[in-house]
């Protein structure tokens, strides 16, 4: 089963979880802050609304889009 980090904390998921998934599990599910200070959620689950972005490794992803693999590192945006 995969495990990776997210904002620092360890989590395992079954395989074929998204990123999006596992931020619900871990916490809110929330992925950035708005310009206004809103904390922002995943809406529509296919990469439409790019509400879900994330950093994965480094990189810039859609937290919707993209498979937990072992070893990866998510941060949520402030």
């Amino acid at each position: 089963m995969p495990e990776l980090s997210i904002n620092g904390r360890a989590l395992e998921v079954v395989p074929g979880t998204t990123v999006a998934a596992a931020l619900a599990l871990i916490g809110d599910g929330c992925t950035r802050t708005s310009v206004s200070g809103q904390r922002r959620a995943p809406v529509c689950g296919m990469g439409i609304c790019q509400e879900c972005r994330v950093d994965i490794d480094g990189k810039r992803r859609l937290a919707c889009q993209t498979l937990c693999q072992d070893g990866m590192h998510v941060e949520t945006l402030p």
